[in-house]
């Protein structure tokens, strides 16, 4: 490699670096991920809940490189839980290109906080934006406040706004599947991972004959996590609406609702 490479250049997933990415948060983290073949569907196109993977891990690492890395939450019995997100996707993003992958912490209130992550291309556009809500939780599952060591590493103001939001869905039901928890569903808490929940909506809109709503650019999709399928469960995804502007529930069989979920389309 020639030495006066430009290091802007190098593919920061390698090692990852802190960074600077939303102007005025002094707080951040860049990684590069390149998109893996198991990654991307029949279409050679990034799947949309690896997006929230993307994102997801950039946090931990970005969490890492600050000192609180696993062993520090199990120690404190803590750990943070994805509350609410939002996900838009502006480009398609081919199998095989590497994502400059970026998060900051931009806001908190006294029990949770709202992390911004960004997926740009190599040649700088932004192809996802991804807006995350977390709280953090005890060994009992309870919602804490949150310690005043991260107001230290990870400087950010308190917000004024609420947690994301998604109003219950109403009206009759365009379809509906039932599905179960698999093994390969469940992450290191031992419980179905957000971006699992978009894989299902994503089925369920495919086989509503909806699958335009997957694959339209630009789209957003909003999730509120109300609580988490499990080991073994088996779950219904109802849909309302059409491609451009749907809602869904994601259901135990007994009604406990678990997820609420938005998409909608321009025009």
């Amino acid at each position: 490699m020639d030495a006066e490479a430009p290091t802007q250049l190098l593919d920061p997933g390698l090692t990852g670096q802190p960074a600077r990415p939303v102007p005025g948060i002094d707080n951040g983290f860049l990684a590069g991920y390149r998109v893996r073949f198991d990654e991307a569907g029949p279409d050679g196109r990034l799947r949309t809940s690896t997006l929230l993977r993307y994102a997801q891990d950039v946090a931990w690492r970005h969490s890492e490189q600050l000192g609180f890395d696993r062993g520090w939450y199990l120690a404190r019995g803590l750990g943070w839980v994805v509350r609410a997100v939002e996900l838009a996707v502006h480009e398609p993003i081919p199998i095989g290109h590497t994502l400059r992958v970026s998060t900051a912490v931009v806001g908190h209130r006294r029990i949770w906080a709202r992390r911004l992550g960004e997926c740009r291309l190599a040649d700088g556009r932004p192809a996802a934006t991804v807006t995350t809500d977390w709280v953090l939780l005890d060994a009992r599952n309870r919602v804490v406040r949150i310690p005043q060591d991260f107001g230290v590493a990870f400087t950010n103001p308190e917000v004024k706004s609420e947690i994301l939001r998604v109003e219950p869905s109403v009206g009759e039901a365009t379809s509906e599947i039932e599905l179960g928890v698999r093994p390969s569903d469940l992450d290191p808490l031992d419980h179905v991972n957000n971006a699992v929940y978009v894989d299902w909506l994503e089925e369920a809109l495919e086989a509503a004959g909806w699958r335009e709503a997957t694959e339209v650019l630009p789209r957003t999709y909003r999730l509120e996590y109300l609580a988490s399928a499990a080991r073994g469960d088996r779950v219904n995804v109802v849909l309302r609406g059409d491609p451009s502007a749907w809602q869904a529930s994601i259901h135990r069989p007994d009604g406990g609702e678990l997820v609420r979920a938005q998409g909608s389309t321009p025009g």
